[in-house]
């Protein structure tokens, strides 16, 4: 491209997720498909997440010097810390709202002085990181919004107003599992979410996230246009509801289909990881020595925690099914602790040569493995992308927020999965489990997974909606042509 003053007129994308592994994996898809389409990216995590990335990745040298990809940080206001985990999310999302917009446009200012980068073109900010449109504007830099979790959910942040006018909340989350509660009860009032219950509204208990959730999901409406990862007849309702409100949507997804459409050529940039966590390689090697559409695979993400009475009742029901299972156990799944060796000596004895226990995975290739036949998930928005893109069923154990909704709709609309009561039990999962793997009920559902899959291909393919939509997005927001 033919430089002007020095500098080349490439267009120049920052992007800035949220600073927690289910933000910052659809974001780096995002940025990768920037990059394969000629735009140069500048990919802005926290501090803290990018030492945690740094160390992931085994070295520091691995995120210098790639092609038009660089990486910034900004403080996120908290407190230094070098633990391999998930930070507090309320205080996070405190402090974020009230720290990061100064560094951040601080970060803008001088990007535009680096003769060594094209002039900044647009930034795309995560839905919940308000302060980089609001950065960008007082800038005079064009700006968009990528909500990285459901249209689902976001309609139901959007009517948290509504929620506290209404009297429906707070609600007590011990009251969940009481089928007569009222949290059971069908709601029909909210615009393109039909035959929902109240336990399915994405909530937080937290005072902190509840304004915060439902700030942000309003001023995504001041944004000149919206990007969802995900496809148009996966959540059609919501999204005419949203168009309706908000005309200017994107629906790119699932972005794990879309990526695909990375030329191999690019292969630095497409085998950058965005994990957090340094990741087990030998579960793959494992799931290799199991047959066809035998393995349970079980993950609650990287925010969601539990009780050290729940991980028991995890593990007992998983073992009591008989059927092999990979478990995914971080160290800080347990609350109040670092330690998950929680489990006596006589499990392991009963899982051995049949369960296989891991600190994280590469979740995508796991999901894409032959053996693996279903997937008990807390229901967070990346985890049900990835399971729709390899036609995995589901048993859904949600934690909170839009995994609530996620759970609620995998369970009614989607038609792909089975839930697990809150307080959960051992002789729940394992019935659970072998319903999927023996019983009638999970073949339907591993059919309907598999139609699912089949139409995000579709969509994703290209000509197909998602992949169309991402070519407008291009042109019309991020004014590019190339």
């Amino acid at each position: 491209m033919a430089p002007v003053g020095g500098r080349t007129q490439q267009p120049h994308v920052v992007c800035v997720p949220y600073p927690s592994q289910g933000h910052v994996s659809p974001m780096m898809q995002l940025a990768k498909l920037l990059h394969s389409r000629g735009f140069h990216i500048t990919f802005v995590n926290s501090e803290f997440n990018h030492r945690r990335l740094i160390r992931s990745q085994g070295h520091p040298s691995s995120l210098v010097g790639l092609p038009g990809f660089r990486f910034e940080a900004i403080p996120d206001g908290l407190p230094p810390s070098d633990k391999d985990a998930t930070q507090d999310v309320p205080a996070l999302s405190d402090s974020i709202r009230k720290n990061c917009l100064g560094p951040f446009k601080e970060l803008l200012v001088k990007l535009g002085e680096l003769s060594e980068v094209p002039p900044v073109t647009c930034v795309i900010s995560d839905g919940v990181m308000g302060f980089g449109s609001r950065a960008a504007v007082e800038l005079g830099i064009p700006e968009v919004q990528f909500w990285t979790a459901s249209a689902c959910g976001f309609m139901g942040y959007l009517r948290y107003s509504e929620l506290l006018q209404r009297g429906l909340v707070p609600f007590k989350e011990k009251n969940l599992d009481n089928q007569d509660d009222p949290l059971d009860v069908l709601i029909d009032w909210i615009p393109g979410m039909k035959n929902v219950r109240l336990k399915d509204i994405p909530y937080h208990p937290n005072e902190i996230m509840f304004d915060f959730m439902g700030s942000e999901a309003q001023n995504c409406l001041k944004s000149s246009a919206i990007i969802f990862n995900t496809f148009d007849e996966f959540e059609h309702q919501v999204l005419e509801a949203i168009s309706g409100i908000f005309p200017n949507i994107y629906t790119i997804g699932p972005l794990p289909l879309l990526c695909r459409h990375v030329p191999a050529d690019d292969s630095q940039i497409k085998s950058l990881s965005p994990s957090l966590w340094k990741e087990d390689r030998e579960c793959v090697e494992w799931l290799d020595k199991r047959d066809p559409n035998s393995v349970v695979y079980v993950n609650y993400g990287s925010v969601a925690v539990m009780t050290e009475q729940h991980l028991k009742e995890f593990a007992w029901g998983l073992a009591n099914s008989k059927h092999p299972f990979l478990w995914i156990v971080r160290a800080d799944v347990v609350m109040g602790s670092d330690d998950s060796a929680l489990l006596p000596p006589e499990y392991f004895v009963e899982i051995k040569d049949r369960g296989k226990i891991a600190s994280w995975c590469t979740q995508e290739q796991v999901l894409a493995h032959p053996s693996v036949a279903v997937f008990l998930t807390h229901c967070g928005w990346n985890s049900i992308l990835e399971t729709v893109c390899e036609g995995v069923p589901v048993i859904c154990w949600p934690f909170f927020a839009d995994q609530q909704t996620n759970c609620g709709y995998a369970c009614s609309s989607w038609g792909i999965g089975l839930e697990v009561k809150h307080d959960v039990k051992r002789y729940e999962i394992e019935a659970l489990v072998k319903e999927m793997m023996e019983g009638e009920k999970g073949k339907e559902l591993k059919q309907k997974a598999l139609e699912w899959k089949n139409k995000a291909i579709e969509a994703t393919d290209i000509g197909g909606p998602s992949y169309n939509n991402f070519e407008r997005l291009i042109k019309n927001d991020l004014h590019y042509d190339g």
